[in-house]
């Protein structure tokens, strides 16, 4: 394929954008009034007024202040981090890319473990925070990942391995890409 895109992910990616326009498509305006950010005001003079959400603060701000607030809670959260077959961190491949599997409690694992029709053997993990996976583990892992946060559950995360997720030096959109030391966690 000379696009250099995979067919899978383009696939998944296509869902996903066509589920997002039939959610927004099916909000009723007092949904989309509800979530746009729109507020009380009052004024000098005393009377109250409401504020208008701009576009862009509607459907760009709130979203990315929701995956900061994400992505700080899970850098400061334990997280299980179960091992391979070799001991070595659980990674999937998806979009072309691996990802280190992380799961919030032993029932994500579970589900995780069900999905994969493996619900009968025992899962080994690690437990350890979301900032030893960002900023430790993904510089040392020798190639490119990011980390699947729940994967089975009904509210996945990817954090993905760009900047402000990962450190510069590894992230896919500014580094290097190359291992800092051995992984030990």
């Amino acid at each position: 394929m000379s696009s250099g895109t995979d067919p899978g992910f383009a696939e998944e990616w296509r869902q996903l954008k066509e589920r997002a326009l039939a959610r927004r498509a099916a909000m009723t305006p007092s949904d989309a009034s509800e979530t746009s950010g729109t507020s009380g005001t009052s004024s000098a003079s005393g009377t109250s007024g409401t504020a208008v959400a701009s576009p862009v603060s509607a459907d760009v701000e709130s979203p990315l202040e929701q995956a900061r607030a994400r992505l700080v809670a899970f850098r400061s959260r334990p997280v299980l981090v179960p091992l391979d077959d070799g001991d070595g961190l659980l990674t999937v491949p998806f979009g072309g890319l691996d990802w280190i599997c992380a799961f919030t409690d032993e029932d994500a694992l579970a589900r995780f473990a069900h999905a994969r029709d493996e619900a009968g053997r025992e899962w080994t993990y690690r437990r350890v925070t979301g900032a030893l996976l960002l900023d430790e583990v993904v510089p040392v892992a020798g190639f490119p990942c990011g980390v699947a946060l729940d994967s089975a559950g009904p509210d996945p995360v990817m954090y993905p391995p760009l900047r402000g997720i990962v450190p510069d030096r590894v992230a896919l959109d500014g580094g290097d890409i190359r291992p800092t030391g051995p992984l030990n966690i």
